[in-house]
């Protein structure tokens, strides 16, 4: 709630808490404060929500999953997967939410299966360092092709801008309620693998001997990543590092049990983005930095030291 009402309140325009308050209690009352936070200001914290409990909740699957601390939506290139395939919609000349959606989703699914299959090469299997190498490959490969899009269309460029960075600024109601009952979809799948999730922890043979059916975990897991990265990645673009960081935050606070893990995320994500937001909002008034460059300042550091942790082989 706090951060929420921190997103409301700061911007460029300035305006006192009792204001904005009492545009959300009675709207309608004309206004600047009454136009900018409900045209700009509650779409852009509505963004926040979704979004980040997507990311958070997305990244805590992938961990848990392949028991790899440095998997996440934006590490893996999943949301460079699902940007791509964006951007090449627009390109394609689609304007609606719901053909961006189908999109995200395919491209999300792709780029799941390419880094996987390129981080299982060689001995040892898919290691965390081979899985973040391979996304870090994927994410420049995926980038040369968006490149390739932006410059034969400079109306396709203009939309680009928006997906290459990430941003809380630019999805309305129709968007937002559009995405809303794929994200909840996932959010339900992701809690009901929360159990499964921490038998696998444990090892595949003795989750087996435990009663978990691995291959419905991993669809259903697979299934959910899909949902909420993609719909995320519609609504607020390539959002690096919320995905990593957030499942680790919750970690620390809740244990091991994935149980506890997943609404912590619902939580913790949304803080963590509507806080760079707000952050991004402050640094360079009276211009704004959008929220992926101010996650990807702050994520990079966090990442490196997950990279030099001793136990960094699994979970």
């Amino acid at each position: 709630m706090a951060t929420c009402v921190l997103s409301l309140v700061v911007g460029t325009y300035p305006a006192s808490v009792s204001s904005v308050l009492s545009a959300v209690v009675s709207p309608g009352n004309g206004g600047d404060v009454d136009a900018i936070v409900w045209h700009v200001r509650i779409p852009r914290t509505l963004t926040g929500l979704l979004a980040g409990s997507a990311l958070g909740v997305a990244g805590a699957l992938m961990q848990g999953l392949t028991r790899n601390p440095l998997a996440g939506p934006g590490i893996l290139g999943i949301n460079s997967g699902a940007s791509f395939a964006v951007v090449v919609a627009i390109g394609l000349g689609v304007t609606a939410v719901n053909g961006y959606l189908w999109f995200a989703f395919a491209g999300a699914g792709v780029a799941a299966v390419v880094v996987y299959t390129l981080g299982s090469l060689g001995g040892g299997g898919a290691t965390p360092v081979k899985l973040a190498l391979a996304g870090a490959a994927l994410t420049a490969m995926v980038g040369s092709m968006t490149t390739i899009v932006t410059l034969l269309d400079a109306a396709t460029l203009d939309e680009y801008r928006f997906w290459a960075i990430g941003s809380l600024t630019r999805a309305g109601s129709d968007a937002l309620a559009t995405v809303g009952p794929f994200l909840a979809a996932g959010s339900l799948l992701a809690v009901a693998v929360g159990g499964s999730l921490n038998l696998l922890a444990l090892g595949e043979d003795m989750a087996r001997s435990l009663g978990a059916r691995l291959v419905v975990v991993r669809v259903l897991s697979a299934v959910a990543v899909l949902l909420l990265a993609g719909a995320a990645t519609v609504i607020a673009g390539p959002v690096g590092f919320v995905g990593l960081a957030v499942p680790h935050i919750a970690r620390a606070l809740t244990g091991p049990d994935y149980r506890w893990i997943m609404p912590y995320c619902v939580v913790l994500g949304p803080i963590l983005l509507l806080l760079a937001d707000v952050v991004g909002r402050m640094l360079v008034q009276p211009e704004q930095l959008q929220v992926g460059i101010v996650t990807g300042l702050a994520g990079a550091p966090f990442f490196l030291y997950l990279v030099r942790r001793r136990k960094v082989a699994q979970l």
